[in-house]
Formats: structure tokens, C-alpha cells, sequence
């Protein structure tokens, strides 16, 4: 298959498609992560220091599976040499209850160029006692701090959590504050419509992990603002469900322009979703998710006025005059398709213009 540019990154590592193979206690290492179709492989969990060590053991004898290693490091550092041999970006999920290993596995994963994430989403007892994993989304002044410090070896950082143990907006809002560069969410029974609010309220690249088994569920978290989806119980019998949710994804790139184009406003989707939206006449959700975006009318139609020196400024014949308010490609419209094909727009150049459009919005909506 053709090899396709989606023009993802965390911090500055370039990721070469929009799935992820989550980290799975004690199974995920470079052996599992080469066997799967993943842009990015997220290895672990691995526990770093000895409290956590100690916990690890203490769960391995209650039958469930781990990584405890009385030396890490060095096994984290050969696992990194072996991924680095591939096309796979590498991860290395990390549990700790003091800062220093952290500090450490930071400095390893920025020199192999590899991204940790910081694992504030391990739930077991054992963990939580200790300071770690969950109980790091209880205490956000000492996750900002871990946050803040972490970054200061320059590494690319994402932070694993789990919906439904705090505010989960609040939760994200504080992680984009102390500088992560990614959030990976357990969804739980949320789902999409977590995804949305995290969209709309931070800055932050969106893992989305949860009943990820095919296109469909990866699609209902894309069509609401997650860059990436994580697979884990699905990829345990095999590279088959990612193989087919890359193969459909990649097929979307390439006909839409855009493999996570959001949906509607009026179909409930995320700020994005501005970018099909028309003129702000009638009575509708746009004004609505205007004013919860902190954008005024005034200048949501200067934003969609900015883009008419671009292709998107043609089309008088559509409802408006301009192509910077007509819908979605996937929605059929006449008249919109009569003026790209005047112009020789192709379908994908339109919606990566509107991507632009959607970036526009996002970066003047309100975040306090």
C-alpha cells in the first residue's frame, strides 16, 4: 500500500499513522510491538522505582501479568535499540512514586527518540498506595509538577489516564497547563463524547483508548477530535484489527484529505466542525458553540472572510457566494461540487483547506 503522509507528530517526533498499540502489562515489548501495524507502539508498563518494583511482584503472584525487573533500565534501553531497528515509532509507559526514575527513563527515551508516558491510569490497590498510577490523577498539583519537570529533558510526553476518576476536563486542562505534549484517555463508558470536550478545551494531541476493534469505533473517536487511537485487547489476538482500521483509515486520507475530519456543529460535533458552518443568520447550534468557545460572532465570520483569498473564496453560485461556508465533502451538495469542479479543486485539496480553516478556529477559541 502507498505510503501516506498524515502529518502527525508528538513534541517532535514524527508519527507515521494515526494508531497506536497501547501498552499491556507484562505483554507489550518490542517481540509483540514489531508484529503490529501500529504508527506509534507505547512499551510497558514498566515500573521504575522500587516501591513500585515491589508492587509489581506482589500483583505477579495474584496472577496477573507485569514487568518487574529489579534493573529497568537497561531492558528499556534494549527494548528501544530493537524498535529503533523498525518503522515504528517506539513508547515507554512508565509507574513510579518518586520523580527521579522518571527523570532518568526521560533522559533514555529522548536520546533513542522514542516518547514517554507518564502512567497516571494504572488502577490496581497495590499502585495507588504507593503514590502511583491512578493516584497521580487525584493530586494535580504534584502531577503538574512531575509534569513540568519531566519536560525539562526535552523529552515528548504523554499522560495515560482514565476517564471517571476526577474531572476528566479539568484533569486534561491541567496537563495541557504543565506542558504534556499528548494525552492518552481510557474512556471508559464515555467514549467520543469525552473526546469532544478534551478537543474543545485543551491544546493537547488526543490519544483515544477503549473498545477500539475495528474502523467504526476508531472512526466515531476521529469524526470527535482524536488524533490517534490506541488499540490493546484487540491486538492481542493478532495484526488483523489494526491492519484493517489502517487500511481504512489510509483509504480515507486519500479520497477525503482528512482522516479525522469532525463532524457537523449540527450534528454534534466538535469546534472543528466551525469550519463547514454558513453565515450566522439563523437560529441554530453555531451560536451556541460560539459563545462556549469565547468566539464572537464578528469574528467567526472574519476568520471564515480570512480564507476567501484562498480556493475556498470561489463559488458564487453556492448558498453564500463562498466555498468558506459550504459543508463537509462527504455531505452531497450540487452546487458546491459544480464550482470545484469549475475550478479543478479536487475533493482532498478542499478539505485540507478546510482542516486549515478548522486550525484557525481552534487557535482563537477561549481556554480559561
Amino acid at each position: 500500500m502507498t505510503q501516506i503522509d498524515f502529518d502527525l507528530t508528538i513534541g517532535d517526533i514524527k508519527i507515521p499513522n494515526p494508531l497506536v498499540l497501547a501498552s499491556i502489562a507484562g505483554l507489550t515489548n518490542s517481540s509483540f510491538a514489531i508484529t503490529r501495524s501500529a504508527g506509534l507502539a507505547i512499551l510497558g508498563g514498566y515500573n521504575l522505582d522500587e516501591a513500585t518494583i515491589k508492587a509489581a511482584k506482589e500483583l505477579v503472584k495474584k496472577g496477573r501479568s507485569e514487568f518487574a525487573y529489579d534493573d529497568p533500565m537497561p531492558v528499556i534501553k534494549n527494548e528501544l535499540g530493537v524498535m529503533n531497528a523498525t518503522e515504528i515509532i517506539a513508547g515507554v509507559n512508565a509507574r513510579s512514586s518518586t520523580l527521579e526514575p522518571l527523570l532518568e527513563i526521560a533522559e533514555l527515551t529522548h536520546q533513542e527518540g522514542a516518547i514517554l508516558e507518564l502512567n497516571a491510569h494504572c488502577r490496581q490497590p497495590e499502585m495507588e498506595a504507593i503514590g502511583a498510577g491512578q493516584f497521580l490523577a487525584r493530586d494535580l498539583t504534584k502531577l503538574g509538577e512531575w509534569i513540568q519537570e519531566i519536560k525539562q529533558t526535552d523529552v515528548p510526553l504523554s499522560v495515560k489516564i482514565r476517564a471517571g476518576v476526577v474531572g476528566d476536563v479539568e484533569l486534561a486542562k491541567a496537563i495541557d497547563r504543565a506542558g504534556a505534549d499528548a494525552i492518552h484517555i481510557d474512556t471508559m463508558d464515555s467514549g467520543p463524547t469525552l473526546i469532544k470536550k478534551i478537543r474543545n478545551a485543551t491544546t493537547l494531541k488526543i490519544i483515544a483508548n477503549n473498545s477500539i476493534v475495528d474502523y467504526s469505533s476508531a472512526h466515531k473517536m476521529f469524526s470527535m477530535g482524536a488524533d490517534y487511537v490506541s488499540v490493546a485487547r484487540a491486538a492481542m489476538a493478532g495484526d488483523i484489527a489494526l491492519q484493517e482500521i489502517l487500511a481504512e483509515v489510509q483509504s480515507y486520507q486519500e479520497t477525503v484529505g482528512w482522516y479525522n475530519a469532525p463532524k457537523h456543529i449540527c450534528a454534534g460535533g466538535d469546534l472543528r466542525g466551525l469550519t463547514y458552518c454558513c453565515t450566522p443568520v439563523k437560529d441554530c447550534p453555531l451560536h451556541y458553540v460560539l459563545k462556549r468557545a469565547g468566539i464572537t460572532k464578528e469574528e467567526y465570520v472574519r476568520i471564515k472572510e480570512s480564507f476567501k483569498g484562498t480556493k475556498l473564496g470561489a463559488g458564487p453560485d453556492t448558498c453564500f457566494g463562498s466555498m468558506v461556508w459550504c459543508c463537509k465533502i462527504t455531505r452531497p451538495c450540487p452546487w458546491r461540487d459544480s464550482s470545484l469542479q469549475d475550478l479543478g479543486f479536487s475533493d482532498v485539496e478542499y478539505m485540507q483547506l478546510k482542516k486549515q480553516l478548522a486550525e484557525a478556529f481552534l487557535s482563537c477559541r477561549n481556554l480559561e
